[in-house]
């Protein structure tokens, strides 16, 4: 079990700080907060910075790492030139190239304690596919990331194409004594827009992947993007009810931007994409929303894109602007998560 320092959720009910596991705090969650809540309808969604004080007593937040690691999309193993809307960094940082893991926890941590306050952190593996190596190297390279005492967890991002039950086994060893997400690329719950945007997995992979990592009661976040080619509102959604079927702890909800040098900028340059306004996407964010389980952890609203690398929709740029988008049409329509979950 995961050693809580401070759970608000145990001290509330037992007044002492217990042993406490990812299912223990789920169970707590949904008997605490019920789809037509007032608690839930004043604060709109279920956010994961609160979840993260609730659990470690403090603020904590997010250090982005670059582990260098590859792509099955992109070696051939499963197709080449990755997803329409990937560069050659991976979604990450590229900073592989110029320091490791313990000097990018550092730079994070002195970056992120000076921009929020935070006092502990959780090691987000993000670019490129961070379960495909040899269990040796990877396990090489999260135990680097925990020997920081102020590192109280990791986020692992990868495909649901490529999670071997002997990494899945030891992942669940790992999360005996301390925070350990998996973080899937689900993108879309169709399998023709999987196919649409190069994805290289099908829907049926995610539920596989989901259902192996809760058999080991490893908590998973799905990541899904709102905006990719040929899909509309309705599509959107269906995601949503997918999710809400799900035995998933959290969901990263990301806006389609357009980044230099991708097939997606190909698209949009001749006129095949177009992306979606800020308007039409806070609203299918709030709808969005108002279909997941109430006790499901929002880990984020929409993406932050490098500028440099950003060719479409500028809008993407602020990101405030977009939350506050999304708060104003979930207000205006009475909404908020777990509305229309059924």
């Amino acid at each position: 079990m995961l050693l809580a320092p401070c759970s608000i959720f145990l001290d509330e009910i037992t007044k002492k700080v217990l042993p406490l596991s990812w299912d223990v705090i789920i169970l707590i969650s949904r008997l605490r907060v019920k789809p037509s809540g007032a608690k839930m309808a004043d604060r709109l969604y279920r956010d994961y910075n609160s979840y993260l004080r609730e659990t470690f007593g403090c603020r904590v937040q997010k250090i982005s790492l670059d582990a260098g690691l590859g792509c099955p999309n992109r070696d051939g193993t499963v197709g080449r030139g990755g997803c329409i809307y990937c560069n050659e960094k991976g979604s990450g940082t590229g900073a592989a190239r110029f320091a490791g893991i313990s000097e990018q926890i550092r730079i994070g941590k002195e970056r992120l304690a000076a921009k929020y306050k935070a006092k502990k952190f959780m090691a987000y593996f993000q670019s490129f596919s961070n379960t495909y190596a040899p269990l040796p190297k990877l396990a090489a390279l999260y135990e680097e990331a925990l020997t920081d005492p102020d590192v109280v967890g990791l986020n692992i991002g990868t495909r649901p194409d490529c999670i071997p039950d002997e990494t899945l086994d030891y992942l669940a060893a790992l999360g005996e004594n301390n925070l350990i997400w998996l973080e899937y690329g689900l993108q879309s719950a169709k399998d023709q827009t999987l196919e649409r945007i190069r994805r290289g997995h099908s829907v049926a992979s995610f539920i596989d992947a989901v259902k192996r990592s809760r058999a080991r009661k490893i908590p998973v976040c799905a990541h899904v993007i709102l905006g990719l080619p040929g899909e509309n509102t309705e599509d959107m959604l269906h995601t949503a009810r997918f999710l809400a079927l799900q035995d998933v702890q959290a969901v990263k909800i990301h806006l389609l931007y357009v980044i230099k040098g991708t097939t997606l900028d190909e698209m949009y340059s001749s006129g095949a994409y177009t992306c979606l306004s800020r308007e039409a996407y806070a609203a299918s964010v709030g709808e969005f929303l108002a279909l997941l389980p109430p006790h499901v952890i929002i880990q984020r609203l929409t993406g932050d894109p490098h500028p440099e690398e950003l060719v479409s929709p500028v809008w993407a740029l602020d990101k405030q602007r977009s939350l506050e988008a999304v708060r104003h049409y979930m207000d205006k329509k009475g909404l908020y998560q777990g509305k229309n979950y059924v």
